[in-house]
């Protein structure tokens, strides 16, 4: 499929696309997200590497229509943390034997 992503054309498959993603480790994502295989990638990171380009250079809908016209699952918002989960600050106080300080 011809794509035009940051004024440039690019022939992307969706093959090529988890191809380039292959061994890629997702970073956190705190944005929109694309799942490529079993893992969830912001989608600015998904563009850099299909690319080869600056993050800076293409906005993060053009990555998404790209891939949503390839097939893949794109994502608006991050999963939200179950309310239960300690942040890394009570974590390693915790650890640390430290007294964790009552929430605001």
């Amino acid at each position: 499929m011809r794509c035009v992503i940051a004024r440039y054309p690019f022939d992307l498959t969706k093959s090529g696309v988890v191809a380039s993603m292959k061994g890629v480790t997702p970073e956190i994502v705190t944005g929109e997200s694309v799942t490529i295989g079993r893992r969830r990638y912001p989608v600015k990171q998904v563009g850099q590497v299909i690319t080869r380009q600056d993050r800076r250079d293409f906005t993060s809908g053009e990555v998404v229509r790209a891939m949503t016209r390839l097939g893949f699952t794109c994502h608006e918002h991050p999963e939200a943390l179950p309310a239960d989960v300690p942040t890394p600050l009570e974590t390693a106080s915790s650890l640390l034997g430290g007294i964790v300080p009552p929430e605001a």
